[in-house]
C-alpha cells in the first residue's frame, strides 16, 4: 500500500535541499500506525521521497529543509529507532517529485526468510575496505542491479549480473560452489541489501561473510579520492541519478524509458533522445511507445517552462 502527498509550490529550502538516506531492521507490531504518523509528519514540514514502513523495520531517502530532516530524525528516534543506519548529502534541486509512505513486506525485497539481525555477516569500516579489496582470499561481490554497476563499482569487483534483488538467492544457488571456502565480502548502496545477503549467505552454511559498513555511500564520504579504489560513480535512487566521491553530485543522467544512467557518451549517440530512448532500450521499444514517451516529454518541459 502506498500513500502519497503531492508537494506544494514553494521554493527550495533557504539551506539547500538535505537528502537522508536510512534504514534499521527492528520490529513493529503495527507498521500501519507508524506510514500514517509519517505521512502526516512529512505533509507538515514540507519533505519529499519515499519511506518504506514493514514489520521488519523502516527503510528510504527522503529530502527537505535542515529542520524537516532534523524533525524526521527526532521523531523516529522517538519511536525506538535509535540504531538507524543514516547518511545525508546536499542536491542543488529537489530530488524528488512528492513524499511517499510505501506500506510493504520488506523494507527491502529479497523474497526468501533471512535474519538480518541475529545472522548478518561481520561489519568492514569505509577505513579499512581497501585493506580487504587487496586480499587475495577474498571474494568481492557487488549485490546491485546490472544498471547501478554500470554507473560504477569497486576494483575487482565480481557483478552477478541481476536485474532485481529478488534474482540474487538464485544467483547465489547458482554460483555457490565458486564462493565456498573463501572469505566473501559484498557491498550496496547504502548498506541494507548487504544486511540480508550476508544473512542469506550465512544461512547458507558460509561461515566468514563480511559487509561494507553503510555502503558505498559512506565510503565515498570518507575515503580521500586520491586513496579510493572506486571506479565511477553512485548510481542513487533520486533526481541526482549519480554522486561522486565526497557525495558531490554525480554529470549522469537518467534514461526515463528504461532507468539506466547515462553518461556524456550515451547521451551524445544516435540512439538518445531525452525522455524517450537510449542506446540500452532503443531496441527494446515499439514505435507506439517511443511516441508515448515524446508525448510526456513533452508535457514535461511544457511543465517546466
Amino acid at each position: 500500500m502506498t500513500h502519497c502527498l503531492p508537494l506544494p509550490p514553494t521554493c527550495p529550502p533557504p539551506d539547500g535541499w538535505t537528502v537522508l538516506a536510512l534504514y534499521q531492521f527492528r520490529s513493529l507490531s503495527d507498521p500501519a500506525h507508524l506510514r500514517q504518523e509519517l505521512l502526516d509528519l512529512g505533509g507538515r514540514v514540507g519533505l519529499c521521497g519515499t519511506l518504506i514502513v514493514a514489520p521488519e523495520g523502516i527503510n528510504g531517502t527522503v529530502a527537505g529543509s535542515r529542520t524537516a530532516i532534523d524533525g524526521l530524525l527526532a521523531h523516529l528516534r522517538a519511536v525506538g529507532f535509535d540504531r538507524m543506519e543514516a547518511k545525508e548529502s546536499l542536491s542543488r534541486e529537489r530530488p524528488f517529485k512528492r513524499f511517499k509512505v510505501r506500506l510493504k513486506r520488506e523494507i527491502v525485497t529479497l523474497g526468501v526468510p533471512v535474519e538480518p539481525t541475529s545472522q548478518a555477516g561481520q561489519y568492514v569500516e569505509a577505513a579499512d575496505w581497501n585493506a580487504l579489496l587487496a586480499a587475495e582470499d577474498v571474494v568481492v561481490v557487488d549485490t546491485r542491479n546490472r544498471y547501478e554497476v554500470k554507473a560504477g563499482t569497486f576494483e575487482g569487483a565480481l557483478n552477478p549480473q541481476i536485474d532485481s534483488f529478488r534474482e540474487f538467492p538464485a544467483w547465489l544457488d547458482a554460483h555457490a560452489d565458486e564462493l565456498a571456502g573463501k572469505r566473501v565480502a559484498m557491498f550496496c548502496t547504502g548498506g541494507i541489501r548487504c544486511e540480508k545477503s550476508t544473512s542469506l549467505l550465512r544461512s547458507r552454511g558460509f561461515q566468514d561473510v563480511l559487509h561494507l559498513r553503510g555502503g558505498i555511500l559512506k565510503y565515498l564520504e570518507e575515503v580521500p579520492e586520491e586513496r579510493s579504489r572506486w571506479h565511477g560513480e553512485c548510481f542513487v535512487f533520486d533526481g541526482r541519478v549519480t554522486v561522486g566521491h565526497g557525495l558531490r553530485e554525480g554529470g549522469a543522467e537518467m534514461c526515463h524509458s528504461c532507468g539506466w544512467p547515462l553518461g556524456s557518451e550515451e547521451r551524445a549517440h544516435s540512439h538518445y533522445e531525452e525522455g524517450v530512448s537510449c542506446p540500452h532500450c532503443f531496441e527494446a521499444t515499439t514505435d507506439a511507445q517511443k511516441t508515448a514517451f515524446r508525448d510526456r516529454q513533452r508535457m514535461y518541459d511544457a511543465r517546466e517552462g
